[in-house]
This record gives structure tokens, C-alpha cells and sequence, in this order.
């Protein structure tokens, strides 16, 4: 005569029960074409299954991957996003603003919102373009020329624009904008008429290195012209800038070294911020 196996009793929430049985159904265990838990709690009993921690991931090493998360979106590589994603949504530690992200990124990838936007770019046609900055505003930029660039580790849509309004650069770069791609709503970008530029805006900005700084300094892409001033051990670079915020705060960490000479109005922007920074310390 056979023997019957023991039976026990669960006292678990109809929500634990579903997960339970969706586990047993991911890894085969079944009674006909149903989920089996009993086979499920027998194959961790009998070490079959490895059963582990869920929330002893260091703070760096989801931070790391919230971060290679971010950058696969921005890049557009979005099945490797994907693979991230669900591995992030596996673990505890995620945090609640986090999980609602990732979890509305895998509801909707943005897959084809990207392939658009990388084809008007590569075919030069100019698009309008819906936009939430980061006090949730909407605005509409109309758009004749665009590329994507990564500014401090994390990808941008630099572009020309036809709108000024809420611009605050100088004159010459009002029409540039430098818009977060995560910012960019789904399905907000339509073709329209018109000629593509060639290239963003752009102003011949001179400033002068001193210091361990001017020794340091290492030549950058859009620098036009490099060389020591005779007179003095100063070294003065001419770059072509298309947005005065971003050079801004590459000089500012560097600022006792480094000083705008021309154009005056960036010049004067640049101590505009000084006074500001200034104005908060002073008492």
C-alpha cells in the first residue's frame, strides 16, 4: 500500500496565494493545467530551489543600476532597458517613486517615440515638439534642427528652435534649446514644413586659463584656437559655444583660474551669476 503524503495548511492572503501559484506556474511545477504550491513548497524543502535575501543589494549597486537604466532609455537601447527594468522590479530595495517609474517605462516603452525622433533627425526633416520641463510646464518648440548629446552623463536633445520667449541665454543662442529626452512626452513629436538647418547657433567665446589650470587643460572639440600669451604665462582658449549654461558650469568649479574676456554679453551673464553666488554668502 502506498503511503499519502502529509497535508498542511497555509494561512495566506489571497494576494500571497496568487504570487505563489504565478512562481509555481513560471517554473513548471503543475496539477494538470493549474499552478501547484504543494510541489513548489516541497522542491524548496528538498533544496531544489534556491531560496535567497530579497533586500541585501547595497544602496550603490541599485543606484548603479537605476542609473544604467536611465542611460539605455536616453541612448535608445531599449531591450537592454528592459532587461533592467525587470530585474529592478525583482528586488526590495527599489523605492516606491523608482518602482512607479519603472514600472510606467515597461507599461509603454518608448520605442517607437525614439525611432521617429532619430529618423526625422537623420532624413532633416523639421518636427514640432511637445516638451515638460522640470516644473511640469508644457511648451511647443518648433524644430529645424536637432541632435542628440550627452551633457554630464545623460542625453539631450539639442536643437533650434523657433521660439525665443522663455529662452534666457544672450540674443545670438535664444534659439537653441537643450531639452531632457525623459522629458519628452510619448507620440509629441509630428512632421511639418520647412528647411533644415545646418547647425545650432553658435558664438566665438575667448576666456584665459592661469595657473596649474592653464597647464592642465586639456583641448576640447569645439576649441577653435589654443595658444600662450607672450606677455604672460596665461593660455587663451576661443571656443565656439552653442549654450551658454552648459560652459558656464564646466568654468565655474574653475572660476578663480579662469576668466571670460569676449563676447561682453557672455562676459556679463557670467558675473551676473557671481554676484548671485556672492549675494548668498555675504551678511
Amino acid at each position: 500500500m502506498s503511503r499519502k503524503g502529509e497535508s498542511i495548511t497555509l494561512s495566506i492572503s489571497d494576494r500571497d496565494k496568487s504570487q505563489l501559484e504565478a512562481i509555481a506556474l513560471e517554473l513548471g511545477m503543475m496539477w494538470g493545467d493549474r499552478p501547484n504550491i504543494s510541489k513548489l513548497v516541497e522542491a524548496i524543502a528538498r533544496k531544489q530551489i534556491q531560496v535567497s535575501k530579497n533586500n541585501d543589494w547595497s544602496s550603490d549597486r541599485i543606484e548603479a543600476l537605476e542609473r544604467a537604466f536611465g542611460l539605455l532609455i536616453d541612448q535608445g537601447e531599449l531591450s537592454q532597458a528592459i532587461a533592467i527594468a525587470n530585474l529592478l522590479l525583482e528586488r526590495n530595495e527599489l523605492t516606491s517613486p523608482m518602482r512607479r517609474n519603472v514600472e510606467g517605462f515597461l507599461d509603454k516603452t518608448p520605442e517607437i517615440w525614439r525611432q521617429t525622433l532619430d529618423r526625422y533627425i537623420k532624413q532633416h526633416q523639421p518636427f514640432q515638439l511637445m516638451y515638460r520641463d522640470a516644473a511640469d510646464h508644457t511648451h511647443q518648440f518648433l524644430v529645424y534642427y536637432a541632435q542628440v548629446n550627452s551633457h554630464e552623463k545623460r542625453q539631450y536633445l539639442d536643437c533650434w528652435c523657433k521660439e525665443v520667449a522663455t529662452s534666457n541665454d544672450i540674443a545670438a543662442l535664444q534659439h537653441n534649446r537643450c531639452l531632457r529626452l525623459d522629458r519628452i512626452p510619448e507620440a509629441a513629436i509630428t512632421p511639418i514644413q520647412g528647411k533644415w538647418r545646418s547647425r545650432l547657433d553658435q558664438v566665438p567665446v575667448i576666456f584665459q586659463l592661469s595657473g596649474n589650470l592653464a597647464f592642465a587643460y586639456k583641448p576640447k572639440k569645439d576649441d577653435i584656437d589654443d595658444m600662450w600669451l607672450s606677455d604672460r604665462p596665461i593660455r587663451q582658449i576661443i571656443r565656439t559655444v552653442s549654450n551658454t549654461f552648459w560652459f558656464y558650469r564646466e568654468i565655474l568649479p574653475y572660476a578663480e583660474d579662469c576668466e571670460i574676456v569676449d563676447p561682453d554679453d557672455v562676459r556679463a551673464k557670467f558675473i551676473e551669476k557671481v554676484r548671485s553666488l556672492y549675494s548668498k554668502y555675504h551678511f
